[in-house]
């Protein structure tokens, strides 16, 4: 069998040994064991059977900043040369996409003869963004120029309702759907129509690392810590986590509470992600509060688990995340999880465990501000509460749990 990238999931190892096991891996300028090694620091994660990794020379061809327009179609178009590449190095038995390359499907199906799988963490298209498009709205998706210009914004209209009819047909090819939250689930339904086949399956996350964490001992005498994990992305919106902060240091209730510190912690994958985190350095500037702000780039896991172990927020500000598993990592820790109100956050996570409270939705600069001094003002044994609930409600997303729905979802695949 093969997989697509490195994203993929390997708990088919442990019911399945005798089978060979391939990556198709974009990382051509790293070894196999670079790869291991990475995942381990990372997601604690130790390999105790062998897998092949084909380095791919095309994974250019996917890359956003190759395609300033019409970005959705040159990226899947790239995506079936890539996948050709990936083809003639090798033509697995089962080809599971895990990267969102659903226009590989028909070309590993019916050239390369394969049963094909998908696990889709964020549909490449999905109606929320056709509702950005038509209601002309700003987002990082959708140029303030098109929104300006109702005829630039029926012309991409039209053009997104084309594309998520294509979406749909080669997805449709998929023998097994997985799907990461109820957000995506809903998504994938409509445009893919296989709801026989689909499947929700939440990714694994590693939280029995974080049962370790004493919830009583949160360091907040010589203040609080506020903290942020995620990709240095666009749809990340770094930038409202900085202004609300700054909002909440102006708040006159701010002035009676301990000193405060936010702590960006993320992973940077090219040059705009560095350029990314230039601008949100100097954003803070900006606000006045550099000084209270600080970047955490590409740190390994045990630094990770420090932060979050002394952190008494974690902040996460993306609009409709599809599932979240940083945020999963904060509850585990005993972080109060403060998230959007929207996507996998709302539908699968922040939600209550037997009746109780278990982390904070909010949007905008003033919700996220208020949100955070109503959570600061608690009293620590109000905190405690949540932390608790929080942490006993993870256990659905644990890596045992994962390999079960995982293995039960791809059995046909095996058959």
């Amino acid at each position: 069998m093969a997989a697509a990238e490195r994203g993929w999931c390997l708990y088919e190892l442990f019911r399945y040994p005798e089978a060979v096991y391939v990556v198709y891996t974009g990382d051509a300028d790293v070894s196999g064991q670079q790869i291991l090694d990475g995942a381990f620091r990372r997601f604690n994660i130790r390999l105790t059977h062998p897998v092949k990794f084909l380095f791919l020379r095309k994974r250019y061809l996917v890359e956003a900043s190759l395609y300033p327009h019409f970005t959705l179609l040159g990226q899947s178009l790239g995506s079936i040369f890539l996948g050709w590449e990936a083809l003639m190095q090798c033509v697995p038995d089962i080809y599971i996409d895990s990267m969102g390359y659903a226009f590989t499907l028909p070309l590993f199906k019916y050239l390369g003869g394969c049963r094909v799988g998908s696990y889709v963490h964020y549909p490449t298209i999905s109606t929320d963004m056709l509702s950005v498009v038509k209601n002309q709205h700003v987002g990082f998706n959708n140029a303030a120029f098109i929104t300006r210009n109702p005829f630039l914004s029926q012309v991409k209209l039209i053009y997104y309702h084309l594309f998520a009819c294509v979406y749909g047909l080669v997805g449709s090819c998929s023998d097994v759907v997985m799907v990461n939250s109820s957000w995506t689930l809903n998504h994938i339904l409509s445009l893919w129509k296989a709801g026989d086949r689909t499947h929700v399956v939440y990714p694994p996350c590693d939280v029995q690392t974080f049962l370790d964490i004493p919830l009583q001992d949160k360091k907040t005498t010589s203040g609080h810590m506020l903290v942020s994990i995620g990709q240095f992305r666009p749809e990340k919106n770094h930038p409202l986590q900085i202004r609300a902060f700054a909002k909440l240091l102006s708040k006159k209730e701010a002035a009676s509470l301990l000193p405060l510190k936010l702590v960006l912690i993320g992973g940077c994958r090219n040059q705009d992600d560095e350029l990314r985190v230039n601008q949100l350095r100097r954003l803070s500037e900006d606000l006045g509060v550099h000084k209270d702000v600080e970047f955490k780039i590409n740190i390994p896991f045990d630094e990770l688990k420090n932060y979050l172990s002394e952190a008494t927020i974690g902040l996460h500000t993306m609009w409709n995340e599809h599932f979240g598993i940083g945020i999963v990592e904060c509850m585990a820790a005993g972080t109060i999880v403060l998230a959007h109100n929207s996507g996998g956050p709302k539908l699968d996570i922040v939600v209550p465990h037997e009746g109780a409270c278990t982390g904070f939705l909010a949007d905008g600069e003033e919700g996220y501000a208020e949100t955070m001094a109503q959570i600061l003002s608690m009293s620590a044994d109000k905190r405690l509460h949540i932390r608790n609930s929080a942490r006993a409600s993870v256990s659905r997303f644990s890596d045992q749990e994962f390999e079960v729905t995982f293995l039960s979802s791809v059995e046909k695949l095996f058959q």
